[in-house]
């Protein structure tokens, strides 16, 4: 199966949660989860009774549609979670917010996940002076992120950083943004990981 690249507000509404955290179109006046706090379609509005098989399916779909990842790439990070030490689902978490893409959104050079991610695979950041176009490669503390001086005059480029620092970046990176550069100054923290998500569910769901 593809990356969904449909409409995030419906997909919001089905889970009940707003994967726009953050992003301009949950800035923009009230949450259409505040409107509409049903799922979409003619039978939305109906009671659903979920089962816990069904809330795990859920928790796992709501981390999956924020990062706007694969199954196959949700598994493989999954799995690399298992094999470090700590609670497999905090770690899960952190490997995600770790990804570039993220990192890219985190500091403001992109104004979503997706606008982040098509920034790294066109070639428009470097890492510690290196174009990298994989959106999955994996910061670590101390490497720099950066927009390709070529790059810094695209106007989506400057409005994601001023979005950023209005949402406030995470205290684990550090944003110079005159010269759109970012520091990586430790791991990322599960406390400022913005998505409602129970991790344990999607253990609890793999474990099976």
């Amino acid at each position: 199966m593809g990356r969904y690249t449909g409409p995030k507000w419906r997909i919001a509404r089905r889970l009940g949660v707003n994967i726009y955290v953050g992003e301009e179109k949950s800035q923009k006046g009230k949450s259409i989860l505040d409107r509409r706090p049903y799922p979409p379609g003619q039978h939305g509005r109906s009671r659903r009774k979920i089962s816990y098989y069904g809330r795990q399916l859920m928790e796992k779909q709501k981390v999956k549609y924020y990062y706007g990842i694969r199954e196959g790439q949700f598994k493989r990070f999954y799995e690399m979670a298992e094999r470090m030490r700590g609670q497999t689902g905090e770690n899960l978490l952190k490997l995600l917010e770790s990804r570039l893409d993220n990192v890219v959104y985190r500091l403001g050079f992109g104004k979503s996940h997706r606008h982040a991610r098509q920034l790294v695979v066109h070639g428009h950041i470097l890492v510690n002076r290196k174009k990298v176009d994989r959106p999955s490669y994996l910061v670590k503390p101390g490497d720099i992120v950066e927009v390709k001086e070529k790059s810094r005059e695209i106007p989506q480029i400057k409005e994601g950083i001023e979005l950023a620092q209005r949402r406030g970046i995470p205290s684990w990176l550090e944003l110079d943004a005159e010269n759109f550069k970012g520091v990586v100054k430790a791991e990322p923290t599960r406390e400022e990981i913005e998505i409602p998500v129970e991790e344990h569910l999607i253990v609890e769901l793999y474990s099976k």
